[in-house]
């Protein structure tokens, strides 16, 4: 199977998680993109969606799916969203698509986070995925500092900028062995909005696409 032909396999068997005449939490990316699509077969039995990007509500609306703001919710029952990486802890890096900070508001809704995502995205130990931090402009060279003195390098995201009217910088050469740590020291730093570190709100479960059909991994 293809890696397109994974993720669309994922994005039908998160629809098991979708209670009927429930709102859901709706990520970003590619393979979100095949949710979103496969959430459309369930026509009205889908209350609504609340969306982490532009991108992801233009689709939703597209399909005909209503699409409701953040502040007009207080819970989810469950948001699904894909990952740029995902360790045995269920914890993540995510914002290859640059909309990590809304993605972890909407996450941080939700009773149970459901990660979709092809075999590629395991791994032992996160950071072989540049790392996404969106950051205030100003405070992007002193951001930079910080990572270079942690190891890491840093690099602003060339034409990109977040929803949020904000840039990203992907920071490479980290091992993140203690992801919540790091995730907790980075988000103090003045002018970062957000690290893709999602350890705080890491995935309850992950139905990851291999060759041999979709694996059910679960994170107490």
């Amino acid at each position: 199977m293809t890696q397109d032909e994974l993720k669309a396999l994922v994005g039908r068997a998160a629809l098991q998680h979708v209670a009927p005449g429930t709102i859901v939490g709706v990520g970003t990316g590619s393979t979100v993109n095949h949710f979103i699509d496969a959430l459309a077969t369930l026509g009205a039995r889908v209350a609504g969606a609340v969306s982490s990007s532009n991108a992801s509500t233009e689709r939703l609306r597209a399909h005909g799916i209503r699409v409701l703001e953040a502040a007009e919710v207080e819970r989810l029952p469950v948001y699904v969203d894909g990952a740029d990486e995902i360790d045995p802890r269920g914890c993540m890096i995510k914002g290859g698509g640059a909309a990590l900070t809304r993605e972890k508001i909407v996450a941080d809704l939700a009773e149970r986070f459901v990660c979709i995502a092809d075999a590629s995205k395991r791994v032992e130990v996160l950071g072989r995925f540049p790392l996404p931090v969106e950051v205030i402009a100003m405070a992007a060279p002193q951001v930079r500092r910080r990572f270079a003195a942690l190891g890491g390098e840093a690099t602003q995201r060339p034409g990109v900028l977040t929803d949020n009217g904000h840039p990203i910088l992907d920071v490479r050469g980290l091992a993140i062995t203690d992801p919540p740590a790091l995730e907790a020291e980075i988000n103090q730093w003045p002018g970062v909005v957000t690290v893709g570190i999602f350890a705080r709100h890491r995935a309850s479960i992950c139905l990851l696409g291999t060759p041999g059909g979709v694996q059910t991994l679960t994170y107490p």
